[in-house]
C-alpha cells in the first residue's frame, strides 16, 4: 500500500509540477520513494498535455529537480478519491477541490503551505507570466513545504514500506 500525494495548482504547468518534482526527489533521497504515489494536476484543463513552463523547468533544474517529462492534466474526482493527501497551492484551488471532492474525501484536502515554516503565508503565489525571480520565490516555498511534508509523513512512509 502506498501513500497517495497529489499536488494541485491552476494549470499544472508551474507550481504543482515543481512540487511533484521536489517531493519525488526528496522521497528518493530519503529512500522512501516506494512508499508514495506522487502526482500533480490542475484545476483547469486549458494546458492539458503541455509540459511545465520553460521558467519552471529551468528553476527546478538549477536546484537538481527534473520536471521536464511532466505533462499538464486536470484533476479528476478519481484523482481525489485515490489520494491520501491532496495539497492545494492556494485558497482558490482549495475552494475548487472542496466543490469537487466526494464528501468522504474532504479530510484529505489540505493547504500545501501548512507543511512549511511559512508563518502568515497561505498561498504559493502563481509565478506564471512573471520573472525568473518569481519562479525562484515560488520554488523556495515549495521546497520548504515539501521538506515539511516529507518530515510529517516519514513514519507513515516507513510503515508503508515495511508492509
Amino acid at each position: 500500500m502506498t501513500i497517495g500525494v497529489l499536488f494541485v495548482c491552476t494549470a499544472n504547468i508551474c507550481r504543482s509540477p515543481m512540487a511533484e518534482g521536489v517531493f519525488r526527489t526528496l522521497a528518493q533521497r530519503a529512500g522512501l520513494e516506494k512508499a508514495f504515489t506522487i502526482a500533480s494536476a490542475g484545476t483547469t484543463s486549458g494546458h492539458a498535455g503541455e509540459p511545465p513552463t520553460p521558467a519552471a523547468v529551468e528553476a527546478a533544474a538549477r536546484r537538481g529537480y527534473d520536471i521536464s517529462g511532466q505533462r499538464s492534466r486536470a484533476v479528476s474526482n478519481e484523482d481525489i478519491a485515490a489520494a491520501d493527501y491532496v495539497l492545494a497551492m492556494d485558497r482558490s484551488h482549495m475552494a475548487d477541490l472542496r466543490w469537487m471532492a466526494p464528501r468522504d474525501k474532504t479530510e484529505c484536502l489540505q493547504m500545501f503551505t501548512k507543511f512549511g515554516p511559512m508563518p502568515g503565508i497561505l498561498d504559493v503565489q502563481d509565478p506564471y507570466g512573471g520573472t525568473q525571480q518569481d519562479y525562484e520565490r515560488a520554488l523556495d516555498l515549495i521546497e520548504a513545504g515539501c521538506k515539511g511534508l516529507l518530515a510529517a509523513l516519514t513514519q507513515e512512509a516507513k510503515a508503508a514500506i515495511a508492509g
